[in-house]
Order: C-alpha cells, then sequence, then structure tokens
C-alpha cells in the first residue's frame, strides 16, 4: 500500500459542539484540514502553528499525517487494519480520519522513525 507522509506539526482540538465554523478554519488553505462535529463535541484537526485554540476545551499536540494515496472504493475492507495492526504491535497509537475519498492515520511526532520502519518492515511503501 502506497501511503504519503506529511511531517508537518498537526493539532487536535476539542471544542464545544455548537462551536461555529470559525473563519480561522474557512480560510485555511492547509494540505490536510478536518472539522467534525457531534451531539458531543466539535474536533478540528490544523497544522499546529494555523490552528487557534483561545477556545478549545481541551488539545493533542505533536501529531504527523499518511495519507493513504488513491481513491478507496468503499468495497474495500481491511485498509485501515492492515495499517494498525503492524502499528498496534509496536504499541504506536494512531488517530484515523477517512473521509469519502481515503483514510488518513495521525501518530505522534515522537513515533516518526519506530512507525515509517514498522509499516515499510510490513510491506508499505512511503514517500514524502
Amino acid at each position: 500500500m502506497q501511503l504519503k507522509l506529511d511531517k508537518t506539526n498537526y493539532t487536535i482540538a476539542k471544542f464545544h459542539p455548537d462551536f461555529p465554523v470559525p473563519t480561522w478554519f474557512q480560510t485555511e488553505a492547509s494540505q490536510f484540514k478536518s472539522i467534525t462535529y457531534t451531539d458531543e463535541e466539535c474536533s478540528i484537526i490544523l497544522p499546529t502553528e494555523r490552528l487557534d485554540t483561545a477556545e478549545a476545551q481541551s488539545t493533542e499536540s505533536d501529531w504527523f499525517l499518511l495519507k493513504i494515496e488513491g481513491i478507496l472504493d468503499f468495497s474495500l475492507t481491511g485498509i485501515l487494519s492492515k495499517i494498525a495492526t503492524p502499528l498496534a504491535e509496536k504499541e504506536i497509537s494512531i488517530f484515523a480520519v477517512s473521509t469519502y475519498n481515503t483514510d488518513y492515520i495521525l501518530m505522534k511526532q515522537a513515533d516518526l522513525d519506530r512507525a515509517i520502519t514498522t509499516l515499510t518492515t510490513a510491506g508499505h511503501q512511503i514517500t514524502e
């Protein structure tokens, strides 16, 4: 499986569930950004330097990103498992985000080298 590495330092922030989509999110042009609403929270992921956390209830920073290359058909199964399983065996935690086209996996910057080694040993190709 082909994975694209993004070493940008990302932060995941939790906001109140009625937090409006902020202007700074709408105008952000980073390669990856995510906003998700549930009845319990609003979660925003952005590059750390671009995220305004003034109103955040909590934040978790120092994440890097792997993108699964290509558009994934909804009928495909086990894609995340093929990535998550070898990482879990090495006790590397992930934060997965799926979109219509593909999946993204965030991991802590401190695990970058171990994650790359683990995934390449498992047969995945990683490009920058």
